[in-house]
């Protein structure tokens, strides 16, 4: 039997009153289950290793020397990319990949369980835009794109691309197909919703008096048109209210959409990063629509590993904790990196070193001089759940789908994670959820969510999650057989007012050591997605070979 609202609030908040998760569980309606004795466990991000960074003090020094030509400190996309353009730009180098966690891919980590691979963070990739070459010769070589149509646009892995239904929403009672409300919604929030798609529409074909479209991925192809850009100085919230949208079934659907790229609502972004969330996605395909998705069991992980396949031999070494770098002789770099495994730590001398960490990572490593632009990205924690459930999360209306929402939730809904598995769904075999939820940040002390978060126990989040699953599928919360959970203390970038096109991070982009050490990762640019991480990496590569950058 559920417990009454009021007890389980009660047990659901025992020790965290005031802090974050209590807040959460408050701002969950309706009863929950008694049942949050379900086995799993509670990851993180590598943070104790991580964290000595903090006290340097507790790190041995180094014991040995080695000579390389390019060291690149982190593991995720934009390393990753890196690391295979110096491969197929100059194979006769040497490199060396650094990671602190036990496996590559930074946000596009995956796990599994007994059902499936699942992922721990991203998980998909849009149709890109057919201008990309280097992007395609990737997908390309990685089997995901599979030729060209007559027309000359490529055609995709069909298992790859997004199965049918991909969408649905709960709302009023009724999963209606889609994530932009429309079953019971008034027509003149309707005609509202219509008018800003619309707008976006015409801003996704604009471009600039220099003739660059206004909105575009990377944003280093955007048009430096002034005034477009002059809208990175307000909200996104701000330029809605300006421009007379009010339907709060708008206003729900718009900060659904940022919280789940960018972890924070339209009142804490930019205009300007708002408009190109949904202006600047351009990709055709010969046998797939323009706003289909590229997707794997394993999230975004199968491309990262189709990355680190495609960079050659050189050597990647994982849990890797790199704590100093200075200039050294012969025009060389000193990188002094701790080896968990053997808690031994060697200093290597590169002629060249690529920084693909988080800013709050990077800031660290460099030396202070060198540190020093006012660059202060802000990061929401994240929780990723991934429940096994002993029952078909049905419903009325639209049947389960890739992408599952509950309107007005404070979470993210979940993925199935067995959506591309070639198979009907069997009635007595367990079904793979994979909940994602950006908790709330206080952009004036964003580390108080990521204290709040780290300090919360398993049983406290499961809790949670239980609620959530409660409500979009009553009685489905007694079905859940595991639970796996994972925070993020730093997710992805939010692109804060100010950020993206502000002085600061230009400023902190630029190579460090005498043009040695070059940076490379999405806090470099406000946008955390994949065709900028792959593209961060690509122009540090460059960089470090004195190619130019188109």
């Amino acid at each position: 039997m559920p417990l009454p609202r009021r007890q389980f609030l009660t047990q659901a908040s025992a020790g965290l009153a005031g802090t974050l998760l209590a807040s959460l569980v408050g701002s969950v309606p309706g009863c929950a289950p008694a049942r949050t004795a379900v086995p799993g466990q509670l990851r993180g991000a590598g943070y104790a290793l991580g964290h000595l960074l903090r006290t340097p003090g507790k790190i041995p020094p180094a014991t040995r020397t080695e000579t390389v030509d390019t060291v690149i400190i982190g593991g995720g996309v934009s390393g990753l990319a890196a690391r295979r353009a110096l491969h197929q730009l100059a194979p006769e180098r040497t490199t060396i990949l650094l990671e602190l966690a036990a496996d590559t891919g930074g946000n596009a980590a995956t796990g599994h369980n007994a059902c499936t691979a699942y992922p721990w963070g991203a998980h998909y990739l849009p149709i890109p835009d057919v201008r990309d070459a280097e992007l395609l010769a990737f997908l390309q070589a990685a089997g995901v794109l599979t030729g060209y149509g007559p027309t000359g646009l490529p055609s995709y892995e069909e298992t790859m691309l997004c199965h049918d239904p991909a969408e649905r929403l709960l709302l009023h009672g009724h999963w209606q197909a889609g994530l932009v409300p429309e079953v019971g919604v008034p027509a003149a929030d309707r005609a509202e919703i219509s008018r800003f798609l619309a707008e976006m529409e015409r801003l996704r074909r604009a471009t600039g008096p220099d003739g660059q479209d206004l909105f575009r991925l990377p944003l280093a192809w955007c048009s430096t048109d002034a005034a477009t850009r002059q809208l990175d100085t307000e909200t996104m919230a701000a330029w809605l209210a300006r421009h007379g949208y009010q339907s709060e079934y708008l206003r729900w659907y718009l900060d659904y959409s940022y919280r789940d790229d960018f972890g924070v609502p339209a009142s804490q972004i930019s205009a300007w990063a708002g408009l190109h969330y949904f202006a600047a996605r351009k990709g055709r395909a010969h046998n797939a629509p323009p706003d289909a998705v590229l997707t794997w069991p394993q999230g975004n992980h199968f491309l990262a590993e189709a990355l680190r396949a495609q960079g050659g031999p050189g050597r990647v070494h994982t849990e890797a904790l790199v704590f100093g770098m200075r200039e050294a002789g012969d025009n060389q770099v000193a990188v002094q990196v701790y080896d968990a495994r053997t808690r031994q730590s060697t200093t290597l001398l590169a002629r060249h070193v690529i920084v693909a960490t988080p800013w709050h990572v990077t800031k660290h490593l460099l030396p202070a001089p060198a540190a020093s632009p006012d660059l202060a990205p802000l990061h929401a924690p994240w929780l990723v759940a991934n429940l096994t459930v002993a029952a078909y999360p049905g419903g009325p209306g639209q049947p389960l789908s890739w992408d599952n929402v509950r309107y007005g939730s404070p979470a993210l809904g979940y993925l199935d994670a067995e959506h591309q598995a070639l198979r009907g769904y069997e009635a007595n075999e367990p079904r793979s959820l994979t909940f994602y939820w950006a908790l709330p940040t206080d952009p004036a002390d964003p580390a108080a969510a990521r204290r709040h978060a780290l300090a919360s126990t398993y049983h406290d989040w499961l809790a949670l999650v239980l609620t959530e699953l409660e409500l979009m599928h009553p009685g489905l919360a007694a079905q859940v057989q595991a639970a796996d959970l994972w925070v993020w203390g730093h997710g992805m970038v939010a692109p804060t007012p100010g950020y993206v096109w502000g002085a600061a991070r230009p400023q902190a982009a630029q190579p460090r050591l005498g043009g040695r050490v070059h940076l490379a990762h999405t806090d470099l640019s406000g946008v955390s997605v994949f065709e900028e991480a792959f593209h961060q990496g690509l122009r540090a590569a460059r960089a470090v070979l004195g190619i130019p950058v188109g």
